[in-house]
């Protein structure tokens, strides 16, 4: 509704449409598969007919938006409407040729026509790239997973997030089972797609308050310095509007860091012991933003009560982090993951990427609506499929369901050579 109204706006009010194209010279779509209609027509009625060059880049392949009501094919009706040249691009600079082998016979299945792909990126195992695991049950499941995981951080030298649990939806049915198994093998599984007061926790550690909050505590709680302590400079610069040649400004702001520091590291030299306490911890840390100064900089935060929300989630999500912390530093750390196997659904998954994959309950029940849209759900597979830079694993099991109405993702699996273990 609000892409529509902005739309009508632009196209009866010329001015703005004017500014707006002289104002850009280049325009990047990036996920332009995922497009709607009232995107599309709001970026023609801006820049069609002006000097302003414009990209889209994206894959019909992971098209997983449909239900959201992305075009059917926004790629032909962007190259009709703007005379656009399409490049394809065939170079894998992710996934290991094995698995960009397999890669391929998935996208066959939703392009006849796709073009086969080249592997950029070495392989770096020496096993299976790719399995189906079948366990007996989800306890089963859970301790093997595990104890997998465990295995291969100690042997090979990775890390936690070096690895993702990928499920369909429903994500803390999942978690409630695989947490405590995790847990035993010393490693935290963090539900990415739990709620946090109003929002996602993968959504809230990409808010901009978010961020900011995070770097004030750790110049504040002398965490880290450096890196953090340039970024925030630069941060706090653009939200007053002082000038990157304004010497005299930034050395104003360099000694308002300090000061505040100082002042907060004395207020605070472990975390709050309560959230109400963490409430206005995090409170201390706005005001020295500048609550106006964040409306401002950010159009989202002049939207009714969502910066409220926002610092209420952020508070929350510190006192719980604190909680399972013993100090400013370590948690901070939980806040942000930094320790943690993330698990998350597989349209949260998009954009990222990681050694491992382990898709969990590749079943009827987790997959309910293949049926309905088979293409969808098999470009969510794709999707899936894809985050993996060295191996992916599914795993099933009957417990929760057969896997009949999926069968041809099973085909498909198998066609590209995919074997099934069992595992006791």
């Amino acid at each position: 509704m609000l892409s529509r109204l902005a739309e009508m706006l632009v196209r009866v009010n010329t001015s703005v449409r004017n500014a707006l194209a002289l104002t850009y010279s280049h325009v990047f779509l990036d996920e332009f598969q995922d497009t709607t209609q009232a995107q599309f027509d709001l970026v023609r009625t801006i820049f069609f007919g002006t000097r302003t060059v414009i990209t889209a880049v994206g894959d019909n392949k992971q098209q997983i938006m449909r239900f959201a009501h992305a075009m059917d094919d926004p790629f032909d009706t962007f190259e009709a409407t703007f005379g656009a040249r399409r490049i394809p691009l065939l170079s894998n600079y992710r996934s290991s040729p094995q698995l960009v082998h397999i890669q391929h016979v998935l996208a066959q299945a939703l392009d006849s026509a796709v073009a086969q792909p080249e592997s950029k990126a070495p392989s770096s195992i020496a096993d299976t790239c790719c399995a189906i695991w079948d366990f007996a049950s989800v306890n089963v499941e859970a301790a093997r997973l595990a104890q997998y995981v465990a295995t291969q951080m100690r042997h090979q030298g990775l890390g936690p997030g070096d690895f993702v649990l990928l499920v369909r939806q429903k994500a803390e049915d999942y978690v409630r089972i695989l947490a405590p198994a995790f847990a035993a093998e010393g490693i935290q599984l963090r539900n990415e797609a739990a709620y946090v007061g109003a929002q996602m926790l993968q959504e809230l550690l990409t808010e901009p308050l978010s961020e900011l909050v995070l770097l004030v505590l750790r110049i504040a709680c002398g965490v880290q310095g450096g890196t953090s302590w340039t970024l925030l400079q630069h941060a706090l610069a653009e939200l007053r509007g002082v000038a990157p040649t304004d010497d005299r400004a930034r050395r104003a702001l360099a000694r308002d860091i300090d000061t505040f520091a100082h002042q907060f590291r004395n207020q605070y030299p472990q975390p709050p012991a309560t959230e109400a306490e963490m409430r206005v911890a995090v409170q201390m840390v706005i005001t020295f933003l500048g609550r106006d100064m964040l409306k401002a900089a950010y159009a989202t935060y002049q939207q009714g009560e969502w910066l409220l929300d926002v610092h209420h989630s952020i508070s929350l999500h510190l006192y719980a982090s604190a909680s399972q912390a013993h100090n400013w530093a370590a948690a901070l750390d939980t806040y942000e993951g930094v320790n943690a196997l993330s698990l998350m659904t597989l349209h949260k998954s998009k954009g990222l990427e990681y050694h491992t994959v382990i898709f969990i309950g590749l079943d009827d029940s987790a997959w309910w609506s293949y049926p309905q849209d088979t293409a969808e759900a098999t470009a969510g597979f794709f999707v899936a499929f894809t985050r993996a830079k060295q191996r992916v694993i599914f795993t099933y099991t009957p417990q929760r369901g057969a896997r009949s109405t999926i069968a041809p993702l099973y085909a498909l699996l198998k066609a590209a050579g995919v074997q099934t273990t069992v595992i006791t």
